[in-house]
């Protein structure tokens, strides 16, 4: 089993300057590959406290020059807020900078407040996301990309620098519902799987069941295939400990969660329908819950351990991205 580091640059409210946690966030990644840890990863989020690092192939790019082993992953790289050829062109060149260590994590986006923030209409993010992730790959696989689609139009030209990894780097698809479950065992992607309700619910079984089925109907070998679980994790010397330590800090990450989930004027967006369960969840879910549902792994390491055992044999998981 792999382990990634992933950190969102949050920014709660307790005297920290934005400067501050840029450098203890960028030194906790770099400290990953010190640490034994397989992947970095830095995800792209805009705007809010909620997490602040706008740019996962800069963030990449920084880790590059300081690492030499572990994998630079994004998650996830939101398209529809992104020129896919910029896109293309900049994780080649994190695939260059860092001898062919990029995996590319892929999403659409899920906060109304980031989508106005840019000018895109939110209801459309799943076309423009497929659109984006066809342009992507044909500039990685091609001498050439030509496209016209609803969003994108890009007259024939050649995309340069190329990746080194080939045919090209890995790409993950965040995965919260069933249709994107299915999408990414369809087109034979990695997996990046969060379930805000916790990983202990039937839905888990019955998503990964979706993603398998759609791996092999796609013509793709599941063995091949990594799903990564994203999962808050905080080991300390005693389990009382990592549970004092740590449960303040996880209340706000889902309070904020409620704050900017997908919705607007109290009316789930089209699409985006199931975000209203993970809304009402992160409104009122406790500690307790939090545990019991396996939303996050908390403890004393042997209890770490144990839990991580489990989440790997009932679910598969080959990575755990904490």
């Amino acid at each position: 089993m792999k382990f990634g580091v992933l950190n969102f640059f949050e920014h709660p409210a307790g005297g920290k300057t934005e400067h501050r946690i840029f450098k203890e966030q960028l030194d906790t990644l770099r400290a990953a590959e010190e640490r034994g840890f397989d992947y970095i990863w830095a995800p792209e989020h805009h705007f809010t406290e909620y997490g602040f690092c706008a740019s996962p192939m800069l963030t990449l790019a920084a880790m590059a020059s300081v690492t030499k082993r572990v994998r630079l992953g994004s998650a996830v790289v939101v398209l529809p807020f992104n020129d896919p050829v910029r896109v293309a062109e900049e994780g080649a060149m994190v695939d260059l900078m860092s001898d062919g260590r990029l995996d590319l994590g892929v999403g659409r986006g899920f906060q109304p407040v980031e989508f106005r923030g840019f000018g895109v209409d939110q209801v459309r993010s799943h076309e423009m996301f497929d659109e984006a992730l066809h342009i992507i790959e044909r500039a990685w696989t091609g001498e050439t990309v030509s496209f016209e689609g609803k969003h994108f139009k890009i007259d024939e030209h050649a995309v340069r620098p190329r990746p080194i990894q080939q045919p090209h780097p890995p790409i993950w698809l965040a995965a919260v519902n069933a249709p994107s479950f299915e999408t990414a065992g369809r087109r034979g992607y990695n997996l990046l799987c969060t379930l805000v309700p916790g990983f202990h619910n039937p839905l888990t079984t019955e998503y990964l069941q979706t993603y398998r089925r759609a791996l092999r109907a796609g013509g793709h070998d599941a063995v091949t295939k990594q799903i990564g679980a994203l999962c808050m994790v905080y080991c300390a010397d005693t389990t009382e400990q990592a549970r004092q330590d740590f449960g303040g800090p996880v209340l706000w990450y889902f309070r904020m969660m409620e704050k900017y989930v997908a919705a607007q004027a109290g009316k789930p967006i089209e699409g985006y329908e199931e975000y209203e369960k993970v809304r009402r969840y992160a409104h009122t879910v406790h500690w307790d819950e939090l545990l019991q549902t396996r939303a996050l792994v908390c403890g004393n390491p042997a209890h770490c351990v144990k839990q991580i055992e489990e989440m790997r044999e009932q679910y598969g998981f080959t990575q755990l991205i904490c």
